[in-house]
């Protein structure tokens, strides 16, 4: 018992310990702040002295009797002082006291220096026995209960709600010490047990007294404790004071089971155990815990910096099933454990979309109905419950029958955007009894307006990513019908000089080459719409006879395209068809704009650049029409902008593109009426050498 002994009034000891240091900063001209710190370091420092005497096998000292005196009198005068009417006027005693107040307070010195000295207490304790002594413990448990139930009587019914805790720890500490010294003065003995219990009593007054101390804002200080800290603590705290009766039982069942006492011990303690695990493990413990500590220890339910962060970080995080994690974000925020997500689809109707820890169902509901209409009229949080218990409070709703009988519904939270209905989340009932207030309700209505802001940016980006997988391919179809018409426009000039050089065995050789080119060229633009061929992937190629090709396939034309080869053996990494037709088109232009008596010349030779890179130059020359500056910074390179009347505006834009992916750049100068110049500048390959054999 000596060890349980110490342990409980240790255990005191740090409890109003910690409420006393915190209550320092500040006391000045705060009365009942600095009264009630001197009464809780006092309280503090007499459990300390008793677990000090309990640990050298003492149950009581004149220094720890001397102490009780002075926490006696500390919460007297912290009483004194919440009660408020300690002053007389005209009183002639100190500080204007009260005469029945300053007489309390002699009593209080002179028992405190009987006390205090030792010869005097000696020869009281020989004289008159124990039993004087005794009786003046129990007169100050009794004046400190009439002390409390006066400071209880004289406040409002708004002040009792701050002090009601503290009222019942002070008057709980104060009875025990009536019962423990009547005891004592009934039987003419202490009784050690008794005695060793008022360490555990009075530490279980400490979380009253703190309960009173966070609703009382005149007696707590600025620094504040965070609710994780508080539930960490309270748990540790609940689970200490679990394992010291858990281990009193043990003790006993040791003690009183003769021989099986041993196996009985052991077997109670490892339930006991087992037990307190399986409690500090329960998801419904745990929210209770928290909600209790929300309630009774802070003004407010929520800490609303850590909630919006973990709530935003919850909605942030990647990856899909948004909607899963919309409804665990928000029934976090209520203890709930689980729910369901409506939300609008395209033929205006909610459908379920996500369901977390919840039943899945497949139940709809119209946009139009009374239920939807009565969510985006309020905006109102529904509890199920209460509309069914008391319907006259949701004037105008009518909630389905299906969600009447929906498991554990609870509460039904609707997502507005814009003012607009755009889904809403049925959470289930919460783990612990869970009141709803306006703070709760202004929460959830906030916290589903930014969950739908989520869910419609998530909308917003699918839609966003439909689209333009619908522009890939009508970009990529745009290129096809350019490519088509170019292939058009070759065969309308064949078909147009077949009459007159059909006997021609040279125009024969050329109507052959460009029927089999035109008709590989559609092969392949149908491959690429119906999406069977795999992405291009540029190779090593000759550009030398790419150019050559493109300009075959020109010979047709007038005036007829001239090709001069500076530099052979020039080698790029593209792809061959893409390339064939940036440089097609970019002659094609040059032979429409070019009068039949002009000069159309491609020069295809190397570009040296400063720092010894090189690079292939194609340079496209016409005499034609040429372009102004203007034209060419603001209409030449603009997708869909063309000056043809059968043009579409594209071959210029793609053909920059193309090059511009393979690292090259598009070069252009031109002067009306003289004439214009391309350039078409690609970097150069060249072969990587054989790695040496060693």
């Amino acid at each position: 018992m000596t060890n349980l002994t110490v342990y409980s009034y240790a255990f005191a000891a740090a409890g109003y310990l910690l409420l006393g240091i915190p209550l320092l900063p500040g006391w000045r001209g705060r009365f009942q702040r600095a009264s009630l710190s001197a009464a809780c370091l006092a309280t503090a420092l007499w459990a300390a002295a008793l677990a000090w005497d309990a640990s050298n096998g003492r149950l009581w000292t004149t220094l720890s009797g001397a102490l009780e005196v002075v926490r006696d009198g500390a919460w007297s005068v912290f009483l004194v002082a919440l009660l408020g009417h300690w002053r007389q006027e005209g009183s002639r005693f100190p500080f204007g006291m009260r005469p029945s107040l300053f007489a309390a307070g002699c009593c209080y010195l002179v028992l405190l220096g009987a006390l205090l000295v030792g010869h005097w207490y000696n020869e009281l304790l020989s004289t008159l026995g124990a039993l004087p002594l005794v009786t003046a413990f129990a007169c100050l448990a009794v004046y400190g209960m009439l002390l409390v139930e006066q400071v209880y009587r004289n406040k409002t019914i708004e002040e009792r709600w701050a002090i009601k805790f503290a009222c019942l720890g002070i008057g709980g500490m104060f009875a025990y010490d009536f019962y423990l010294y009547t005891n004592t003065m009934l039987f003419r003995d202490l009784n050690p047990e008794l005695w060793n219990a008022r360490g555990l009593i009075n530490a279980l007054t400490v979380p009253l007294v703190a309960v009173s101390m966070a609703r009382r804002k005149s007696w707590t200080t600025s620094v504040g404790v965070s609710r994780r800290v508080m539930f960490h603590s309270a748990a540790l705290f609940g689970s200490a004071i679990y394992l010291l009766a858990m281990g009193s039982a043990g003790y006993y069942l040791r003690f009183f089971g003769g021989r099986w006492g041993t196996v009985m011990q052991a077997g109670f303690l490892f339930g006991a155990i087992c037990l307190l695990l399986v409690i500090l493990f329960s998801g419904t413990f745990r929210s209770w815990l928290k909600v209790s500590i929300s309630k009774h220890f802070f003004t407010y339910n929520y800490d609303y910096r850590e909630e919006w962060t973990r709530f935003t970080r919850t909605l942030s995080e990647r990856g899909p099933n948004l909607g899963d994690r919309v409804i665990q974000a928000m029934a976090a925020l209520v203890e709930s454990p689980g729910g369901t997500l409506w939300q609008r689809d395209d033929g205006n109707r909610f459908e379920p979309r996500a369901h977390w820890q919840a039943p899945d169902t497949s139940m709809a509901e119209p946009h139009n109905s009374v239920f939807c209409q009565f969510m985006e009229s309020t905006q109102w949080v529904i509890d199920i419950d209460e509309y069914v218990e008391r319907p006259d409070k949701y004037e105008g709703l009518d909630v389905p029958q299906w969600l009447l009988d929906y498991p554990r519904r609870w509460l039904v939270v609707p997502l507005i955007l814009h003012e607009k209905l755009f889904g809403f989340v049925v959470l289930q009932r919460a783990r612990s009894p869970l009141k709803l207030n306006w703070e709760i309700i202004d929460l959830m209505e906030i916290a589903g307006s930014q969950a739908a802001g989520h869910l419609a940016q998530e909308d917003a980006a699918n839609a966003l990513m439909v689209a333009r997988q619908f522009e890939s391919f009508n970009r990529m179809s745009t290129f096809v019908v350019h490519d088509l018409k170019n292939l058009v426009a070759q065969l309308s000039l064949m078909n147009a000089n077949a009459e007159k050089h059909k006997d021609n065995p040279e125009f024969q050789r050329d109507m052959l080459e460009t029927l089999n080119h035109s008709v590989q060229k559609m092969k392949l633009l149908l491959q690429k719409l119906s999406r069977s061929e795999n992405a291009e992937k540029p190779l090593p190629l000759a550009v030398e006879q790419v150019v050559r090709q493109a300009v075959a396939l020109k010979n047709a034309f007038e005036p007829r395209p001239q090709l001069v080869v500076e530099v052979p053996g020039l080698n790029v990494m593209a792809d061959r068809e893409r390339l064939e037709r940036v440089v097609g088109h970019l002659i094609q232009n040059a032979i429409e704009a070019t009068p039949r008596d002009g000069h159309v010349m491609i020069r295809l030779g190397r570009r040296d650049a400063d720092g010894g890179a090189h690079a292939v130059e194609i340079e496209i020359t016409d005499t034609g029409e040429g372009m102004s500056e203007e034209f060419i910074r603001e209409r030449l390179f603009k997708p869909f902008d063309s000056t043809k009347s059968a043009g579409m505006g594209i071959g210029v834009f793609e053909s920059r593109e193309y090059i511009t992916e393979l690292g090259g750049m598009l070069e252009v100068s031109s002067k009306p009426a003289l004439g214009t110049t391309f350039k078409v500048v690609l970097p150069l390959y060249h072969e990587p050498a054989p790695a040496l054999i060693s």
